[in-house]
């Protein structure tokens, strides 16, 4: 005897005005509107000749008895949901339930599988306080059956969309400021405080992400004193200018002010710090440049390391300022295994002011050509600031205004630029 079939699946009923459906998205803003009609209405549907939208097309019609059927339906092409609020409670939920019991149930529910769409609720019009009530709860206007017209409904279809979209649209807004809030409040919580309490140096900086919107960028800094009373001061820069870069050069400064509170220095730090890059950068072809200043506790010597990185710049009272001469440096951190970094002895004296840069200071243009600023600019740049009598935070604000100025607008690199001075004892 052969086994009996099972009757096939009951399909929600789908009532289209138009022979061709256009559109897509919710609110996407079709060529022609879809309204989902849930009511429990078995003679089929709303009794309405003719609903047209703004241009006057008419508005396609889908009707569902319970909610079963409306999740079925509501397809990414409809725009907007009428619900008939005397659906019986039971579509929301068993007999007996929170959901059955509640007079806007079957609204709530509604409201959960189409967050995206626009919702009007029908009720009588003895029935207007549950109506106000469906609008407090997210429906976006209700109307009153027995005063039901075409034109009625396709206002009010066309103004749900349009609020619908506006409410979106503005918690979109506020969502997208909160979220730049708490990025700048973990970018600022990122950036380095140095450590310097019982130095007599005094310390500047100046840093300038070149990610719009942005407070950290691949260049980075530090400075710490060890309680031998060395000053030790660093400054990097991650090859490329996204939050990847952003992130690894964080990890470097904070494993660079491990290393040199745990007592490392030169090459044995650096080699460490290459460890460290290899092991996190995303991928292969990411280095660092870098910059080491072990300023020794009298605070006229200095330990010099290079690792691809710009020298540093130092000016003392009545002289020019010049970069420090150092042509026997190391490369960059993750371009060699197993390189090395010799350290350089320099003389700083009694006062002197020592600036640390990144080549974002001095890679901008000069005018309209191909010219940068370079090295020797950025020495005569100094030098003119340095004759007018600027010092500290205003020489670096100066340097790095003067910069943009001959850029022509806004330095596409990172900037970040340290100053660390010592007055004559």
């Amino acid at each position: 005897m052969p086994a009996s079939v099972p009757p096939p699946a009951p399909v929600p009923r789908q009532r289209d005005v138009l022979t061709a459906e256009t559109g897509s998205g919710s609110l996407s803003g079709p060529a022609s509107l879809t309204l989902l009609v849930i009511e429990d209405d078995p003679a089929g549907g709303l009794t309405v000749p003719e609903i047209l939208d703004a241009d006057g097309h008419r508005i396609r019609l889908r009707s569902a008895r319970n909610l079963t059927e409306a999740a079925r339906l509501l397809t990414p092409d409809v725009n907007c949901v009428l619900l008939d609020l005397a659906l019986p409670h039971g579509s929301a939920g068993p007999a007996g339930s929170a959901a059955a019991d509640d007079p806007l149930a079957a609204l709530r529910q509604v409201l959960r599988i189409a967050p995206q769409h626009a919702v009007l609720v029908l009720t009588s019009e003895a029935d207007a306080e549950r109506a106000a009530d469906a609008v407090r709860v997210g429906a976006q206007d209700f109307l009153f059956r027995d005063e039901l017209d075409g034109r009625l409904l396709s206002r009010a279809i066309r103004y749900a969309v349009e609020r619908k979209r506006a409410d979106i649209a503005q918690y979109k807004l506020a969502e997208s400021k909160l979220r730049a809030q708490e990025n700048a409040r973990l970018e600022r919580g990122l950036l380095p405080h140095p450590l310097l309490e019982g130095s007599d140096l005094r310390f500047a900086a100046r840093y300038r992400p070149g990610r719009s919107r942005a407070l950290l960028g691949g260049d980075f800094y530090d400075t710490v004193r060890t309680p031998d009373g060395t000053v030790h001061a660093m400054i990097g820069d991650v090859c490329g200018h996204g939050p990847d870069e952003a992130a690894l050069g964080v990890e470097l400064r904070i494993a660079w002010r491990a290393l040199t509170l745990a007592g490392l220095c030169g090459d044995d730090l650096l080699a460490t710090l290459q460890e460290v890059l290899e092991v996190e950068r995303p991928c292969e072809e990411i280095f660092a440049t870098l910059c080491t200043v072990d300023i020794a506790p009298d605070g006229r010597r200095a330990g010099l390391c290079l690792a691809g990185h710009p020298a540093p710049l130092i000016s003392r009272p009545g002289r020019p300022a010049r970069l420090l001469p150092y042509e026997n440096n190391g490369p960059a951190l993750g371009l060699l295994p197993r390189a090395r970094w010799p350290r350089r002895q320099v003389e700083l004296g009694g006062a002197w002011s020592l600036m640390l840069y990144t080549d974002g200071l001095i890679e901008g243009r000069i005018g309209p050509g191909r010219e940068r600023l370079g090295q020797d600019g950025m020495v005569e740049m100094i030098n003119r600031h340095l004759d007018s009598g600027l010092s500290g935070e205003g020489l670096l604000e100066a340097a790095v205004t003067e910069a943009r100025r001959l850029n022509g607008g806004e330095l596409t690199d990172d900037v970040a630029v340290v100053l660390l001075s010592r007055d004559e004892s």
